[in-house]
Parts: C-alpha cells; structure tokens; sequence
C-alpha cells in the first residue's frame, strides 16, 4: 500500500512499522514471524564482542508489572498499562553464526520488501569496527549501532551508554569511515541532551537516529521489601510515550525537518505510531508489546495504522513531524489568568 511507504535515509520502507531488537529475535523464527506481519524492517537481536554480554543474557529475568507496581501473570492478555522490567543481554550465539543467520533472514526479507537490519552494541570500538566491516561485506543492507543500552553502568565494559556528544561524534564516525550501508545509531533517553547526542550522530554521518533507549529503574517490591529482580533494571512502556515524542520534537527542532527520526520506546498500535510520527519520527520500532503479546500486534498496529490514514486522507509520509512542528513555546500561549484556580481539588 503506497499509503504506508516511507524513506529513512537512503532506506525506502514499504511502511514505517519496524520490529526492535529484543529477545524474541534471538532465533531466525521471530524474526520469520515479524516479517509475515508485513512490518516494514526488522532489527535482529544486538551482538558485539564480550563473553560477558553473553554470559549476561543467562543471567537475564524479566517480569510484568501493573499500574500499582504490582507484579503480575506473563500473559498476552495483560492489560494494555503491563509493562516489561527486566535485565538483559546479548544474544547467546558467536558472531560468524550470528552473521550468517542475520545474511539469510535478510535475503528472505528482501523477497517480502522489508529488511533484516543488523544490530551492533558498541563495547570495544575497533572490534565493533571490524565487525561492521564485516557486516557489510556479508551484504547486510542496514546496520543500526546500538550506543543507548540502559546497562552501561550496571555491565561496565560490555554495553555502551554514551552520554557525550563528543563520545558520539567519534563512536560514529569511526563505523561511518569503516562502511557505506547506511547506518542507524540508536542512543540514550537517559540525558538531559538528547537532541545533542542526535546532531553529534547525525553530523559524524549516521543517516538516522533511533530514539530513545529504555531507561534503568529501580521497583521496591512493599511486601517482602527487596528491590524486584534484585537489581536495578532496564524499563520502559506506554508511560514513555510522551518522553519519546518529546524528545522527537526538540530534535526535528535542532535538526532540521530533513533528518529523518525512527522512534522507540511506548508504541503499543497503530495510534502510538501515528502519535509518534506526528512528533517527527519517519518510523517507530516496536519490541516490548511483542514480546510480550507475539507478532499479531504488529499486522494489528499495521491495520490500525493504515486505517488513521485513511480516515485522514493522508499518506504515512505526511504525518511526520505535523504536531511537531505547530509545537510553541511556553511563551507563546496565550494569557489565562488565574486559570490554574479551576485545577485544585479542594476547591472544585
């Protein structure tokens, strides 16, 4: 449907649906099923260099919690508000295994015009500019250089967090020198200069900038009074929509509108993804509700999606950046004076 094309990059996508990197793309099947969705590309689990990356994903849990921070059943029927915590890690196999998987799920996905893009996490930067070399050389279409994971500091040496746009700068322009596929670079919401990390990555010629990675958290559990999972964990979910978008729109902002964005972190359906590409995303990846609920959420979100365009009478293409560009300042609205009187509950 040429309602849902859109183009990141050099990248042309058949829709801007993208399955994120998670641990349901572990094994070739889910990423097979994503790809049946008809989703637009999908992002292999991360892998880089480190034993212990390995070694960190069997020592991984993960757990579901409600509204009330309670957890609950690990069900695909768990309320819409459900979100995932949990510890994380690399996936499990070597990386000549890795890369011949991720060469022939590409191939398949190219029979269905979507991708299977390669997912590289930054630990030690010659290894991962070797590695990417070889990434490209083994017809991989697509890398996307994760340098946002939520665990640097909990996994030091092993993932990267890159809160400096001079870190960012240098990081990417070393894996741009290295190859000429275009390259995705993911980073962190966990900074106050998203935008700069954006530009930083932008400028050292990453094509586009996915953005932005879950966040470490820490959930005391009341009743037995441990921390849950007993650690501090990577979270994200709906509730981080707004941050998402937010984050999208100071940096089309900073940007510019010809700096394509790709979103993640709190699309559940087709709604989100429309939210966020009014925000400024060209494309919204979308991991934890599959995860959690299996593929049929993204042939779902495509439907709801596509549906939105056309009760608009609008392409895919022109949503991004809408919202985000009739954005004002604080300074902008208009006076209402003593308005906030009608918002206090004791006096309603």
């Amino acid at each position: 449907m040429t309602r849902l094309n859109v183009t990141v990059g050099r990248t042309a996508l058949k829709n801007p649906l993208i399955a994120g990197s998670a641990e349901h793309h572990i094994d070739p099947e889910g990423v097979r099923r994503a790809l049946r969705a008809g989703v637009g590309a999908v992002v292999v689990k991360s892998i880089n260099e480190s034993e212990r990356g390995r070694d960190q994903l069997q020592r991984a849990e993960y757990m579901l919690l409600d509204s009330e921070w309670r957890e609950m059943a690990w069900t695909p029927n768990a309320p819409d508000t459900a979100f995932i915590a949990c510890r994380s890690g690399l996936t499990p196999q070597s990386f000549d295994a890795w890369l011949d998987q991720t060469v022939q799920l590409d191939r398949e996905a190219s029979q269905v015009e979507s991708y299977a893009v390669a997912s590289l996490i930054v630990a030690d930067l010659a290894r991962t500019v070797e590695m990417a070399r070889q990434v490209e050389q083994a017809g991989l279409r697509v890398l996307e250089l994760n340098i946002g994971t939520p665990y640097a500091s909990q996994a030091k040496g092993v993932v990267s967090t890159e809160l400096d746009p001079e870190r960012v700068s240098m990081i990417v322009s070393a894996v741009r020198q290295a190859i000429g596929i275009p390259l995705w670079v993911k980073i962190t919401g966990q900074s106050e200069r998203v935008p700069d990390l954006a530009d930083a990555a932008c400028r050292a010629g990453g094509e586009t900038v996915v953005m932005a990675g879950r966040l470490l958290g820490f959930v005391p559990d009341v009743e037995t009074m441990q921390p849950f999972l007993g650690t501090t964990l990577g979270v994200g979910g709906y509730w981080n929509l707004p941050l998402t978008c937010h984050w999208l729109a100071v940096s089309r902002q900073q940007l510019g509108a010809d700096k394509p964005l790709i979103a993640t972190n709190g699309a559940r359906n087709g709604l989100d993804v429309a939210r966020m590409m009014l925000a400024g995303a060209s494309a919204v990846e979308m991991a934890s509700a599959v995860m959690l609920r299996g593929a049929a959420v993204l042939s779902s979100a495509l439907d709801e999606l596509d549906a939105y365009l056309r009760g608009k009478r609008m392409t895919a293409a022109e949503l991004v950046g809408r919202a985000a560009d009739q954005r004002k300042t604080f300074a902008d609205m208009p006076l209402r004076t003593d308005n906030w009187r009608k918002y206090i509950a004791d006096q309603l």
